[in-house]
């Protein structure tokens, strides 16, 4: 398994806590850094959503929470290049706990993904708020037969 998030992988979140991407946008969900967060506004459901430039297979999640403003219910279903805004394919629920250290969520191999949106159906915060310090998606990357190397 590798990380499937490049720099050719965009991302798109809901929201951004009182519009502020400097300080709590989408570049710090992988920025590596402990000191930077994404930090939603508040209302549920939250999501985040990953586009990546060739198909995949997902087998895990990573997310790091602040404690007291995690994900309780979450589900991740994923889109097919053939239909790209249709997320028809469920990778799976998962229920993280309400603390601080890094969480790997495992999930049956799930191949040929475009797309992957990651949703927060409910939430620890009474306000809705979700705050992510790391997102990693692990799985394989998939090779099409339009990718093929000609010499």
């Amino acid at each position: 398994m590798t990380s499937l998030i490049s720099s050719e992988t965009r991302i798109k979140v809901s929201s951004v806590l009182n519009r502020d991407t400097t300080n709590y946008g989408k570049q710090n969900l992988i920025d590596g850094s402990a000191e930077t967060c994404w930090n939603s506004e508040q209302g549920l459901p939250q999501n985040i959503l990953l586009d990546f430039p060739s198909p995949v297979s997902v087998e895990s999640i990573i997310l790091q929470f602040q404690g007291g403003f995690a994900g309780k219910t979450c589900i991740a279903v994923g889109s097919t290049p053939e239909s790209p805004n249709d997320y028809h394919v469920e990778i799976g629920r998962f229920y993280p706990q309400d603390i601080n250290p890094t969480q790997t969520f495992n999930f049956t191999a799930t191949e040929g993904l475009k797309r992957v949106k990651i949703i927060f159906e409910d939430g620890t915060d009474f306000y809705g708020r979700i705050t992510i310090y790391k997102l990693d998606i692990l799985g394989k990357k998939l090779f099409t037969s339009d990718s093929s190397i000609s010499v």
